[in-house]
């Protein structure tokens, strides 16, 4: 029974995050860049590792994203990020409040192991809602965009809440300073118009003045760069579960290559078993009936009939070792290769080829063998009368496409599918598969050509 099946098919995706792995913006004051929500994405990303998207050699599906890869996103103008550092200050406050409080009040079940996971969970509770507000803040006046489907576990949001109340608070500290020089400026200000003031003074309170002043900026500098650094390891996942999840990506993009070599070997020695070998049997038995035949005639008809036999054999034994690997890629390229598959085809395909430059040799292997299965395909199971191909460059991405007009419900789960799966994984691709009751059924690879 056919079903209405749509699948995205990214390298490996052990969470939502994949689709959520992001090039990122930088933060205030000159601060670290911060993840962004983007793709799957289409990223990526076996490949990405899902997401960001994402183009080029940091955000390719299946690369894992640094902090150095997303350091070219701007900064917001320093009139969204001055209130936003106020107000950081301001929610410091509530967070220090609400660990004095309600971590005094819940101190005596924090220590009793019975009752620690009930209050601690009371205490993380209101921490997860100060984190929020500050996910808030982050977003509005700093332009950071996080990971929608990315949730921090309970020990990363306590341990961001205190360091964000430290930096907080010690910020507003810094300010008040700041405030406190900008006053004792103006003061001098009018010492210097009253005369009161000598020359070896007001130079000696300007260097003083100077230097302060210096600390005091960078120190606002420094803070802004620790509470964005802080914000994007919270609230994106972290260099180490990036890397993890790329490991499991490639253990996963690995079995699924084996898996694809076994069904492909197990295809081929069916093909040859139950086509090739039978012919051959057949051709035999001809030659073997030819030469015992004692009519002249008769044997003449069997050393025909055998001779077409052994043509048939010949162009069966080309078509198993074209779909092995067609030559035509090695001498011709991939748009001859895919010329072939339309002569083959018993379905009038149109092909539309837009690609400028050289491809990467595995690249046009995966293209060519993506088209070939999605073709068999249609020609076998939708019924379809047309066939349309399209294979086009855009950047660092090539893009496959295969649309039939066929009845739909193509099985994503089938063995030729799952092939193209690994295939594709394995270049750090995704796959996506549209075939809804009724068609049309369309085909879409996207290969990074890094």
């Amino acid at each position: 029974m056919h079903r209405h099946r749509t699948d995205r098919v990214p390298a490996l995706r052990p969470s939502a995050v994949r689709g959520d792995l992001a090039r990122g913006s930088t933060a205030a004051l000159g601060s670290g860049p911060v993840h962004e929500g983007s793709i799957d994405a289409a990223s990526p990303g076996p490949a990405g590792i899902p997401g960001t998207p994402h183009t080029g050699p940091a955000g390719a599906p299946g690369t894992p994203h640094t902090a150095d890869d997303r350091s070219a996103a701007p900064t917001s103008p320093w009139w969204h990020r001055g209130p936003g550092v106020l107000l950081g200050c301001a929610t410091a406050l509530l967070g220090a409040l609400h660990f004095l409080v309600v971590g005094a009040a819940l101190g005596p079940f924090l220590l009793w192991p019975r009752t620690r996971p009930d209050a601690l969970g009371i205490l993380t509770a209101g921490a997860r809602r100060l984190a929020a507000l500050e996910r808030i803040r982050r977003s509005v006046f700093f332009g950071d965009r996080f990971p929608e489907h990315y949730e921090a576990s309970d020990r990363k949001i306590l341990r961001y809440l205190a360091v964000r109340c430290s930096t907080g608070l010690l910020c507003a500290v810094v300010i008040g300073l700041l405030g406190f020089g900008v006053l004792l400026a103006g003061v001098l200000v009018h010492a210097l118009a009253r005369g009161s003031l000598g020359h070896a003074e007001l130079l000696t309170q300007v260097l003083l003045g100077s230097v302060l002043l210096f600390l005091d900026l960078q120190g606002l500098h420094s803070l802004a760069a620790l509470d964005a650094r802080t914000a994007r390891e919270c609230f994106g996942p972290s260099e180490r579960e990036l890397l993890q999840q790329r490991i499991d990506e490639l253990a996963a993009s690995r079995a699924a290559v084996v898996r694809a070599v076994d069904a492909e070997r197990r295809r081929i020695e069916r093909d040859l078993h139950d086509g090739v070998q039978q012919r051959l049997v057949a051709l035999a038995m001809l030659l073997g009936r030819a030469r015992r035949s004692r009519d002249a005639e008769q044997a003449d008809a069997l050393l025909r009939q055998a001779h077409e036999e052994s043509q048939g054999v010949l162009t069966e034994l080309r078509e198993v070792a074209w779909r092995a690997y067609p030559s035509a890629l090695d001498s011709l390229g991939l748009r001859e290769a895919l010329g072939g598959v339309a002569e083959r085809c018993g379905i009038p395909l149109r092909t539309r080829f837009d690609v400028g430059a050289p491809l990467p040799r595995p690249v046009e292997t995966a293209a060519y063998f993506v088209v070939s299965e999605a073709v068999t395909n249609a020609a076998k199971h939708s019924s379809a009368t047309a066939i349309d191909v399209r294979v086009a460059l855009a950047g660092a991405r090539l893009t496959v496409r295969v649309e039939d007009n066929g009845r739909g419900g193509a099985d994503a789960a089938g063995s030729g599918l799952a092939g193209l799966r690994g295939r594709v994984a394995a270049l750090d691709g995704v796959l996506h598969i549209d075939s809804p009751l009724g068609g049309p059924t369309i085909v879409t690879a996207e290969l990074p050509c890094v």
